[in-house]
């Protein structure tokens, strides 16, 4: 790992300007940065730590009723907050199945969208893979078992964030603060595909902060699910995992579905498809299974990884059973 200095600025207008400069980075839990220098992947010569500066690590509700999420919020925090367990579950799980514990309390709301991809191509400092400025993505005709199988091409790596589903799912959107000023993304959009550019992630431009998340309160009656099968029950990367949103009438009736995978795409992957096939309808076992049928119709798996599909479907289909209170057959 490189030699680097960390630099405390005392507010954020000064992190963010700091920040224009090349060769630096921002620091806040520091668990994928930190890992990403120990690869060789980025050898920053300056760290900007956020620690300082205005961005919050605090839960807080406003006056509109949003719930209000601060970027250095760690991970355990939002696991074990009363409100977030109460309003939005599908968060407090996602969280919650991050990580060990130990990195849980140190790893960050903002660090965990923001992290870069898992890929073994990408974090294998000799090997010139297309996210890094190469010419091609590896995966596509080597080693691909934890790839893509939605949204793939030209590069085929997976989302490695376990908030953004949920979060995507619960209608959140992120602020961001820069040298021109602040602006609201919804997160859905925050994200960009390798189709756009193979070499970012997000939207984000130089000088700019994710500062904060903000849900909008929730339809009384709705409820949320987050889901992930991973192959060891040990901290370990999912191999899919799924995020339902429901929001039903009175009698039941589904009136509003937001529907999202995560670990199987190069962005967190909401799926319209599976979202009209509940509404309108009351969840049962053969709703959940139309659903999810729809979600990984267009897949389109590599070599190694078909396996993911099915192990997607069935996460879905559990999920939406669970967020709808149906009780799954056995």
């Amino acid at each position: 790992m490189n030699r680097f200095a960390v630099i405390t600025p005392k507010d954020l207008a000064s992190a963010s300007k700091l920040l224009t400069e090349p060769d630096r980075h921002a620091l806040a839990g520091g668990i994928d940065l930190l890992d990403r220098m120990k690869q060789g992947i980025d050898h920053p010569e300056e760290l900007i730590s956020l620690k300082a500066s205005d961005v919050s690590d605090k839960i807080h509700q406003d006056r509109a009723g949003m719930t209000r999420i601060g970027a250095l919020t760690t991970l355990a925090d939002i696991e074990t907050n009363p409100a977030i367990r109460a309003q939005y579950p599908a968060l407090a799980q996602s969280a919650g199945e991050a990580a060990t514990p130990q990195i849980r309390n140190r790893a960050t709301a903002g660090g965990n969208l923001l992290q870069r991809p898992r890929c073994w191509y990408y974090r294998n400092p000799d090997v010139p893979c297309l996210k890094k400025g190469g010419s091609r993505c590896y995966a596509v005709t080597g080693l691909n078992r934890y790839h893509a199988i939605l949204g793939g091409g030209p590069s085929f790596i997976v989302h490695p964030s376990n908030l953004a589903p949920a979060l995507i799912a619960l209608g959140a959107t992120v602020v961001l603060s820069g040298p021109t000023g602040t602006r609201r993304v919804e997160l859905e959009l925050f994200f960009v595909p390798p189709r756009v550019d193979p070499r970012r992630e997000n939207v984000l431009e130089p000088g700019e902060i994710l500062t904060e998340i903000i849900l909008p309160a929730t339809p009384r009656g709705s409820n949320s699910v987050y889901l992930e099968a991973r192959e060891k029950q040990s901290f370990d990367w999912p191999l899919a995992s799924a995020a339902v949103f429901l929001t039903p009438t009175s009698s039941g009736v589904i009136q509003s579905a937001r529907i999202v995978l995560g670990a199987v795409a190069p962005i967190p992957w909401r799926s319209p498809q599976a979202e009209e096939a509940i509404r309108g309808h009351r969840v049962d076992a053969a709703v959940a299974s139309r659903a999810a049928e729809a979600a990984l119709k267009p897949a389109a798996p590599l070599s190694d990884n078909r396996y993911k599909v099915p192990i997607a479907k069935t996460l879905l289909r559990r999920a939406i059973l669970l967020a709808a209170g149906v009780r799954e057959e056995t």
